[in-house]
């Protein structure tokens, strides 16, 4: 019997409990297997679209990846998908990373999420200045906090008490082999076609710390295909802000891959 994580945050008409709501618009199918996926973006999501595309039979190849983007909720699971369901999973990810991940995409990429950002923070900041440190610091601020998707803390999206599988974003390759052997479900690696990640620029040092590098000075780093190692964009006090500001989301993580694959342990 599969319990709901937020199915009683309010005893109002399931439609107005926001917590449920918002886990459930995050959970999509894989029909073939009868299987269920929470999505958490940051977390391989457009690896994990890209792939639930292709094995739902929407997309035949990669040529079509743009599809996913206009397609979020197209496998939205319904309330009887999500109580039969065979098998369910999720990936979650080393919250100092996916934070970092976070900003180096959004902010320092210049997307709308770093104009809105602006708006957000009461024109505190040009967005372009925005430094590290200071979007940690926003952080602590939960009305801040659950402003945005991509570092809303990974709990919320968690629509079920417990799943069959937690795999873990650091460990891509043994998640792969899992669902393939499990629902014969195949990963595509999306990141050559996305272009989203940091994997592939080249390490280099500033000498500026890292965290106080404003989201300019990165960009014209990464317009060199140059970066900072990630590790030094932390200092002790902003890993304390992290842990912080992320508690339920490092002891989700914890609970189920130990210390070793977090970046700080």
């Amino acid at each position: 019997m599969r319990t709901f994580k937020y199915s009683t945050a309010s005893y109002n008409n399931l439609k107005h409990n926001p917590q449920y709501q918002f886990s459930a618009s995050h959970a999509l199918c894989i029909y073939k297997s009868n299987s269920i996926y929470s999505f958490i973006p940051k977390n391989a999501c457009s690896t994990m679209r890209l792939s639930l595309a292709m094995a739902n039979g929407f997309i035949k190849d990669t040529a079509d990846i743009n599809w996913i983007h206009q397609n979020n909720d197209a496998f939205r699971a319904s309330l009887d998908k999500l109580v039969t369901a065979d098998y369910t999973f999720v990936i979650l990810r080393c919250p100092y990373s996916r934070l970092l991940s976070a900003y180096l995409d959004k902010i320092v990429g210049m997307t709308m999420v770093a104009w809105n950002l602006n708006t957000i923070t009461n024109r505190k900041v040009d967005p372009q200045q925005v430094t590290f440190r200071f979007f940690v610091k926003q952080m602590l601020k939960p009305q801040f906090k659950n402003t945005n998707n991509h570092w809303k803390p990974q709990t919320s999206f968690l629509v079920y008490d417990k799943y069959d599988d937690y795999f873990s974003f650091e460990d891509i390759s043994g998640m792969s082999a899992s669902l393939k052997e499990q629902i014969n479900f195949t990963i595509v690696d999306a990141r050559p076609l996305t272009k989203h990640g940091s994997y592939e620029l080249n390490e280099t040092i500033t000498k500026k710390k890292s965290w106080q590098l404003t989201a300019l000075e990165l960009l014209n780093l990464r317009q060199k295909g140059q970066r900072p190692p990630l590790s030094s964009f932390y200092n002790e006090e902003l890993i304390q802000d992290v842990s912080k500001a992320y508690r339920q989301d490092l002891e989700l993580y914890i609970e189920h891959f130990g210390k070793n694959n977090l970046m700080f342990s």
